[in-house]
C-alpha cells in the first residue's frame, strides 16, 4: 500500500473512531486477520483472534450502551479520551513513516481529528436531549452506528474516496454544531 492510500485510510478510520472507536478498531483488526491490510509490526496484535474477539465485546457493548438514556451520556464522557486513543492506536498501526517523529505527529493528528468528531456529536447529542429530553437519543445513536459501520467498511475499501467523505463529513458536523450552538444567541454584528 502507498502512503497515500495509507494516510486516506488512517484519516477515514480516525473519523469513524470518532464516532465509534470500539467499532473502528474492531474493522481494522478484521481486515488485517483477513489480510485485506497489513499492520505495522508493533501493532500486528490488533490482528490476532484475540483482539478481535474483545473488540466485537466492546463494540457491542458501545453500540447497545448508546441507546440506554443516561448511559449514553456516561460513555460519551468515557469516550473523550477512548476515541482519541483509538485513532492514535489506528494511525499507529496502519502508517509506515520514516521516523518516530512522524509517526507521533501524526497520531496526534488522527487523535485531535477523533476528538473533534466526538465533541461534535457529543454536543449535538447534548442539545438533542435537551430539546426531545433524549427521545431522539437512541435514534440519533443508530444513525451514528450506520456513519461507523459504513465509514469502516469504506476505509478498507476505498480508502481515498473514504477519506474525501470523511472530511466533507467532519466539516458538515463541524457546521451543524455551530448553527446548533448558536441558535437563539443574540447576533452582535
Amino acid at each position: 500500500m502507498d502512503a497515500t492510500t495509507e494516510y486516506a485510510m488512517a484519516y477515514a478510520l480516525t473519523t469513524t473512531a470518532g464516532v465509534r472507536a470500539f467499532l473502528a478498531l474492531l474493522v481494522a483488526a478484521v481486515a488485517a486477520h483477513q489480510g485485506w491490510i497489513h499492520l505495522t509490526n508493533s501493532f500486528a496484535w490488533l490482528g490476532s483472534t484475540g483482539s478481535i474477539v474483545v473488540l466485537a465485546i466492546f463494540a457491542l457493548l458501545e453500540i447497545l450502551g448508546d441507546k440506554i438514556p443516561v448511559v449514553d451520556h456516561v460513555l460519551h464522557l468515557i469516550h473523550f479520551v477512548a476515541r482519541p486513543a483509538a485513532a492514535a492506536i489506528l494511525v499507529a498501526g496502519l502508517v509506515h513513516t520514516p521516523s518516530n517523529a512522524e509517526l507521533v505527529s501524526l497520531m496526534v493528528v488522527g487523535a485531535l481529528n477523533a476528538f473533534v468528531v466526538h465533541g461534535s456529536i457529543a454536543t449535538v447529542r447534548a442539545a438533542s436531549t435537551a430539546t426531545t429530553l433524549g427521545a431522539v437519543n437512541p435514534g440519533l445513536s443508530a444513525v451514528e452506528d450506520v456513519v461507523a459501520v459504513g465509514g469502516g467498511v469504506a476505509a478498507i475499501a476505498f480508502p481515498i474516496v473514504a477519506a474525501v467523505i470523511a472530511l466533507v463529513f467532519v466539516i458538515a458536523l463541524v457546521l451543524v454544531v455551530r448553527r446548533v450552538t448558536t441558535v437563539g444567541r443574540p447576533s452582535y454584528r
